[in-house]
């Protein structure tokens, strides 16, 4: 199979040669981490012969912990598509790694002449967008449990140096279009971009619309769509095709734009469904979410979406998400899940450890083992009781992963807890029924099911494994709380929380569904499962 490494090598060398030396530095650790990623994951769902080759230490949910891996990430797999994801997630980690050994830097460099202690009073004074989106970017190896996290399929080295995480500044272009090409939200005054007389205008992903340029030349030719003047500037996101607008133009406005490259394993186009569905349940959501958590989980709504109907009608959607801004207390700080497990430049530790180290001043806790005993304890609470009951009794299973939560902290202590991203929750139309909401789906939505197992496991899988399962792990290291104390705390919360509900008994049975990635993607398609020790299961 051909590698990355030589024509990567030539992109760097050409477009940015001051990160080619750190690049090739890069690549050794960038590959064993994919390949030890790879390897927990191989052994996580029972691939091939990954339990009697590997050993590491067991978590909860069967996480494995492994040393670093030596073998070469491409050698582990037999499948092309699979290795083709897995050497673009090495090289363009690398070349992230490279980006942060010149960027790290000067972080610290402020923090020592402002005298600050982390990253998180570095940002403290910026809008509070900014500083999740700028946090964001200290998470550096991308998805938690996905070895391909930085799969970035369909980008060079130019494309991942202009628009990816550690770029400081992309981009949003617009066209117009006819408005019976256009389906959804009118998004003129929305976005304050005036559409010419007789059309509609469409936000476009700078690099997207370079790509769709070139793979429908005659839509532009023929003048089906035109390129408008505007252009915003934006701060990329993890998510990358989600970015937040920046200077005046709307501030504290998310795009998710199309973007047709492969992250992870999958292409991150948008459906016709999820631009028409996301207004529509965050209607629906809104006063759900406040009666079933008092307040404390915020919901970043999606107010208005819209899909170009020309070529593939996936190339061109849009979906506008509501930010933070306006909408925390003072001294109320908002950390992205998704960097909660990541280092601190300017620390040395995790950003974990500095929120839990707050929390023990905060509440006087006499040793580090009740100091995150009690912080996890205070989270759970958080986050747990409106997502399981909200699934309970109202069918609605939000995909509750770190990387779609921004819980907000004050002195440590959590607050509340921000959601965002509302295409990949389960909605259960029986249950929805029975209580009377009113939320009608796009049809033929891929969020709908008649299924009580894929509700539940949605929610097991995103709340649970994913996003617990990272913060008990990680606490385990940095102050010595033991596993079994840790989730005998949250297991406390689910009872509460689901005290004489049938829902109780798949999130506390001897074993759950984990949502099995790298099977996920050898198969082809579809949701996987395999089933998974629970730690939540009464011994």
């Amino acid at each position: 199979m051909r590698t990355l490494d030589g024509s990567m090598a030539a992109d760097v060398a050409g477009i940015a040669p001051d990160l080619l030396d750190g690049y090739r530095d890069a690549l050794p650790r960038a590959r064993a981490a994919v390949a030890t990623r790879l390897a927990e994951a191989l052994w996580r769902e029972d691939i091939g012969d990954a339990r009697g080759r590997f050993r590491g230490t067991v978590h909860g949910f069967d996480r494995v912990v492994l040393g670093p891996v030596a073998d070469d990430p491409l050698s582990l797999v037999d499948h092309p598509g699979l290795r083709a994801e897995l050497d673009s997630a090495v090289h363009g980690l690398a070349l992230a790694y490279a980006r942060r050994a010149v960027q790290d830097p000067g972080h610290r460099a402020a923090a020592a002449a402002l005298g600050r202690a982390d990253m998180i009073e570095l940002l403290a004074e910026l809008d509070p967008d900014e500083r999740v989106a700028r946090l964001e970017r200290l998470a550096t190896e991308g998805h938690n449990l996905h070895p391909c996290g930085r799969t970035r399929l369909g980008w060079s080295a130019g494309d991942m140096i202009a628009h990816d995480l550690e770029t400081e500044s992309t981009a949003v272009g617009f066209v117009a279009a006819r408005p019976e090409l256009v389906l959804g939200d009118d998004l003129t005054e929305r976005l304050g971009v005036a559409a010419p007389p007789g059309r509609r205008v469409l936000p476009v992903h700078i690099w997207q619309l370079r790509h769709l340029r070139g793979r429908f030349p005659e839509l532009f030719a023929d003048g089906t769509l035109r390129v408008l003047d505007p252009v915003l500037p934006a701060l990329p996101t993890a998510a990358l095709r989600t970015v937040l607008l920046t200077g005046s133009a709307r501030p504290g406005t998310y795009l998710k734009l199309s973007l047709d490259i492969q992250v992870t394993s999958t292409r991150r186009t948008i459906s016709v469904a999820s631009t028409r569905n996301g207004p529509a349940l965050s209607e629906a959501l809104g006063a759900l979410l406040d009666a079933e958590s008092g307040g404390r989980l915020l919901l970043m709504a999606e107010p208005a979406g819209a899909a170009g109907l020309v070529g593939d009608s996936r190339q061109l959607s849009t979906i506008v998400r509501d930010g933070l801004g306006g909408r925390l207390a003072p001294g109320e700080q908002p950390v992205p899940g998704s960097a909660l497990a990541a280092l601190d430049p300017v620390s040395g530790a995790t950003l974990l450890t500095g929120l839990v180290d707050r929390y023990a001043h905060s509440r006087r806790a006499t040793s580090p083992q009740l100091a995150a005993l009690g912080f996890l304890n205070e989270y759970a609470v958080l986050l747990l009781p409106p997502v399981l009951r909200l699934a309970a009794q109202h069918g609605i299973g939000l995909e509750a992963h770190l990387q779609n939560c921004v819980p907000t902290f004050r002195d440590g202590v959590p607050h509340r807890m921000g959601i965002r991203d509302l295409a990949g929750m389960r909605v259960h139309e029986g249950r929805l029924a029975a209580t009377g909401v009113a939320l009608r789906l796009w049809p033929g939505s891929v969020i709908g099911t008649g299924d009580e197992s894929v509700l539940l496991s949605k929610v097991a899988y995103t709340a649970f494994q994913a996003h617990l399962g990272e913060l008990v792990l990680r606490l385990g290291r940095s102050h010595g709380l033991a596993e079994g104390t840790a989730w005998a705390a949250v297991r406390h919360v689910v009872d509460e929380a689901l005290a004489g509900h049938r829902d109780h008994a798949f999130y506390t049975a001897p074993t759950v569904p984990h949502k099995a990635l790298t099977r996920m993607r050898l198969a082809g398609s579809g949701d996987v499962y395999v089933p998974v020790q629970n730690p939540l299961h009464a011994r």
